[in-house]
């Protein structure tokens, strides 16, 4: 600080001194927000920590203190981060002491650092045309039916253990059955399980699946969304054997994407209206052609990447 400003200072302070004692209305307004302050549970707290702080210093530092009165400690006074009543949302007020000054920072509070985690979880999970239903699905949502989904969930229990005990298992589950029976519900379930072990997955409608790929051969991303597909931790193919057959997506996209995901021990859930030998026969049958051969790598390799089980139960669509 100057000269200059130390001379300005110090009438501006000998006035506002002055000014408080005659003014008898701020003068006891004054008072008892300091008594208040020095009441409060916290601030004794803390300068029960700090007995060399003497009461010239408290005085001097007393706006700090109120500051910190009434402002929520780690969310003692909100019930969320969205209803912080904080001066900084989320973040909780801290006290500490530099010689004979009291220094008041922030730091992040429970309700931020859980609202921050629920939307880096959010994040984990990718979509390629599903339903807003389905990325909101949890396992407590699923319908039991009188034991119609006992085999899927037996299996679906042995994915989530394995999860907890060994970490990711290289192999996700093929779920078949008849139209509408909540085969997809079910990826939504597992996806949103994932996000909460801080594994990602890609949830992909394969009709759609199928145009994107297309698309992304004239604006040039094709390359970098098959990647994506390799390398994400858990891919889920919604509906296949139900988009438009094409010997190029079979072989180029679809093979290459789970030959790599075998190889790299990545698992991939399926959901599909076909067993595996029907899938087969529909994958051999493209624009006229059979070619069994490939159509039969394709279904070995989802073999490897899956465990297969039947999902049981009543159509719910119709």
């Amino acid at each position: 600080m100057s000269d200059k400003d130390e001379y300005v200072m110090e009438p501006v302070q000998t006035t506002l001194k002055k000014w408080m004692q005659e003014n008898e209305n701020f003068k006891s307004h004054y008072i008892k927000v300091k008594q208040e302050t020095l009441d409060d549970k916290h601030v004794r707290a803390f300068l029960l920590e700090h007995p060399e702080l003497t009461q010239k210093d408290i005085e001097k530092n007393l706006m700090k203190l109120y500051e910190y009165k009434i402002q929520s400690k780690q969310c003692d006074r909100c019930t969320c981060f969205q209803k912080c009543q904080n001066t900084i949302q989320g973040y909780s007020p801290i006290l500490e002491v530099n010689g004979t000054d009291i220094h008041l920072s922030y730091e992040k509070c429970h309700n931020r650092i859980a609202y921050e985690k629920q939307k880096e979880n959010e994040q984990l999970i990718q979509s390629l045309y599903m339903p807003k239903d389905i990325l909101e699905a949890s396992i407590e949502g699923i319908d039991q039916e009188d034991g119609a989904r006992k085999e899927a969930m037996n299996v679906l229990a042995q994915f989530f253990n394995a999860v907890e005990t060994t970490g990711l298992p290289a192999q996700g589950i093929y779920f078949h059955g008849a139209f509408g029976v909540g085969k997809t519900y079910l990826l939504g379930a597992v996806a949103n399980y994932l996000k909460y072990k801080q594994f990602s997955s890609m949830l992909i409608y394969m009709p759609e699946f199928v145009r994107e790929m297309k698309n992304s051969i004239n604006d040039g991303t094709l390359n970098k969304k098959i990647e994506k597909f390799k390398n994400v931790d858990v891919l889920m193919l919604d509906d296949i054997g139900a988009e438009t057959q094409s010997a190029w997506f079979r072989d180029e996209i679809l093979g290459s994407i789970l030959q790599y995901r075998m190889m790299e021990q990545l698992p991939v859930f399926f959901t599909s209206n076909f067993g595996l030998e029907e899938l087969q026969t529909e994958l051999a049958v493209t624009r006229g052609n059979i070619e069994e051969v490939k159509a039969k790598r394709i279904v070995e390799r989802i073999k490897q990447v899956s465990r297969v089980v039947r999902v049981n139960g009543r159509n719910r669509r119709g």
